[in-house]
């Protein structure tokens, strides 16, 4: 290879575009990076959350979206249990337990509750709009 690849963005698909994009401002102060009407028939919200983009756009005409599976706690994993892209995730400083407390005030639902995954990494998945897992992992 003679370019270099850098990780762009995430895109969701959305029932409520606008609804996620206020979800993800309230409880990742996500900010809105850019914003389209209709793009190819639907609204697309770029946000940036935690230094990158996770792009936001609604169901295009044609489009018959099937609702994900949800997350599930299994003997020391969590999954969808599904092939594809199962979550993505954030890094936290500081203490996560704490932060997931203040989320839930928030209104945030915790698909996973904070466990310790293995000796001093504590992590947890928070239940995003659309079915979507976002893994919250804290580091030191």
């Amino acid at each position: 290879m003679t370019g270099t690849l850098t990780f762009d963005h995430v895109h969701l698909i959305s029932r409520d575009p606008w609804g996620a994009v206020k979800w993800y401002r309230e409880m990742l102060d996500a900010e809105v990076t850019r914003e389209q009407e209709d793009l190819r028939g639907a609204p697309q919200i770029d946000v940036n959350v935690g230094g990158k983009t996770v792009v936001i756009r609604g169901i295009r005409p044609g489009e018959q979206t099937a609702d994900p599976r949800p997350i599930e706690h299994f003997t020391g994993y969590s999954s969808h249990n599904a092939r594809g892209i199962d979550h993505f995730g954030l890094s936290y400083r500081g203490d996560l337990r704490a932060f997931c407390d203040e989320l839930k005030a928030k209104g945030a639902r915790m698909a996973i509750e904070p466990w310790e995954f293995e000796p001093g990494m504590v992590l947890c998945y928070l239940a995003a709009p659309d079915g979507v897992s976002i893994e919250l992992i804290q580091v030191d």
